[in-house]
């Protein structure tokens, strides 16, 4: 099911900020238009899905018409100076998105010591769910620090 919100674009010095009103002011940018409109649908996607997966209710987007990028950019800074400012239509089928980039799945060959590899077999180890669960726990604790 193909989602759609209105997005802010604000062209500042070089680069482009994109903001969604409606999704608690998420945000991103690019360096060029095209790249801020691939991160917005990635964004949009990805607030989008994890809501999904958290249970929580996704906002009902506005009518482009309903939104003033220059009132938002104001509520963001009072004291930003203007930019280039307009409101474009993001879109997304979210659940098409999430299965191509959140949760594809890779392959990696890894190599281990063959007394491990037996022990592992003999007691019905399933290498994916073992190594996805140290990695995960890798990445966190770096992420913390």
């Amino acid at each position: 099911m193909l989602s759609m919100y209105p997005a802010c674009f604000f062209h500042e010095e070089g680069s482009y900020s994109v903001v969604f009103p409606d999704l608690n002011w998420l945000a991103t940018q690019g360096d060029t238009f095209e790249e801020a409109m691939e991160m917005a649908v990635d964004c949009l996607a990805g607030y989008l899905h994890t809501c999904q997966m958290d249970g929580d209710p996704i906002p009902t987007p506005s009518s482009l018409s309903d939104i003033d990028p220059i009132a938002v950019a104001k509520e963001i800074d009072p004291d930003t100076p203007m930019c280039e400012a307009f409101v474009n239509i993001v879109s997304v089928d979210v659940d098409t998105y999430a299965k191509q980039h959140f949760e594809k799945a890779v392959r990696k060959t890894l190599t281990i010591p063959a007394w491990l590899n037996t022990a592992a077999l003999e007691m019905n180890i399933n290498f994916s769910q073992v190594l996805q669960e140290a990695l995960l726990a890798k990445v966190k604790a770096r992420q913390s620090n």
